[in-house]
């Protein structure tokens, strides 16, 4: 009776074990592809899935998006510039069943394809071209890359160029480059406002040719900022135009005296210079 009883118990917990492995709960991000007696027998969606325990074999996929570093990649570019670039990956499996059955590990073949697909694009383009579009770059890549991949039922959503490294002699030649570019526009926008000022003077010069009044304007205005800031000695520069009225009234009372007493002074003058002469 007791061994019989042991035997009970033992095949109930044998069943219960085997319904145990039958039932496979899948999360939402997964998908489940299984294989019975080796043959496909399709993906199934999450929740809970029955499995013959022994006969089928049941393969896990990850459906969310994968991060992966490529490593970086000594290149030459398309001008003779070695460089160093690395990069970084995102994509996720669209087809499980592809994934499963077309390529051993997707991962590891999705890594090995964006490390020659790198190398190969930046190969094929300049320095300048690498550093200055370098968003065209990464869309080039994401479509070859996918490219290739879609047959394992993998999508790439981006590729990414993270880093750049530049040998050292050529980073001291950009930056010499970047100083001598800036030092031109420098000169270059100096030029530009002497031009712009040297036109506004001539305009003011015009102005000030055809109403002489915008100059005594100026005067007063200069009198004005002079007096703000409260200096210990003042200049008052006087124009010409002030005081010409005052030199034309000098100049005409000097004629009319030399009109009334000019010619006797002359004559006696002359006649006592001709004396001492004698």
């Amino acid at each position: 009776m007791n061994a019989g009883l042991i035997c009970l118990i033992f095949v109930a917990f044998l069943v219960v074990m085997v319904l145990l492995s039958a039932i496979k709960i899948i999360p939402e991000y997964e998908r489940a592809v299984i294989f019975r007696l080796g043959r496909l027998m399709g993906p199934r969606e999450p929740g809970v899935v029955f499995v013959v325990p022994i006969i089928d074999r049941l393969i896990r996929v990850d459906t969310r998006v994968i991060t992966m570093d490529v490593p970086a990649q000594e290149v030459i570019t398309l001008d003779n510039v070695t460089i160093k670039v690395n990069a970084v990956l995102y994509f996720y499996v669209v087809n499980p069943q592809q994934a499963v059955t077309k390529v051993m590990d997707y991962v590891r073949a999705s890594m090995q394809i964006a490390q020659t697909t790198l190398r190969s694009v930046i190969g094929q383009v300049e320095l300048d071209q690498l550093l200055a579009h370098r968003e065209q770059l990464n869309e080039k890549l994401q479509k070859i890359i996918d490219e290739q991949t879609e047959p394992w039922g993998v999508k790439v959503t981006i590729v990414e160029i993270k880093d750049v490294e530049l040998p050292q002699g050529m980073q001291r030649a950009m930056a010499k480059q970047a100083e001598a570019e800036r030092e031109k526009r420098a000169k270059i926008i100096h030029a530009q406002g002497e031009y712009d000022a040297s036109k506004m003077l001539g305009e003011a010069a015009n102005v000030i040719s055809r109403e002489p009044i915008a100059l005594q304007l100026r005067y007063l205005q200069t009198l004005t900022e002079i007096a703000v800031e409260k200096n210990s000695t003042i200049l008052f520069p006087i124009p010409i135009d002030t005081i010409k009225a005052f030199m034309d009234m000098s100049a005409a009372g000097g004629l009319n005296g030399a009109a009334h007493s000019g010619e006797p002074g002359t004559t006696d003058g002359s006649s006592r210079l001709t004396e001492k002469l004698s």
